[in-house]
């Protein structure tokens, strides 16, 4: 069973989504996704700017 997260604070970068949610135990948490159709990157950072580098540097290989 997944975890609902609501997120908030959304960006997009080119393909990859970028947005802050907060965690099971309450610290704020940042995640890229790519929306690109079988790409499925997707990683949470503490940080909101390394979320966005890992945005801005992705590269799909579909």
């Amino acid at each position: 069973m997944s975890v609902y997260r609501r997120f908030r604070n959304r960006i997009r970068i080119g393909p990859v989504q970028v947005g802050t949610y907060y965690d099971g135990r309450g610290r704020e948490m940042h995640t890229a996704a790519c929306t690109a159709p079988r790409c499925g990157f997707s990683a949470d950072y503490h940080d909101r700017s390394a979320a966005e580098l890992a945005a801005r540097t992705h590269r799909c290989k579909a």
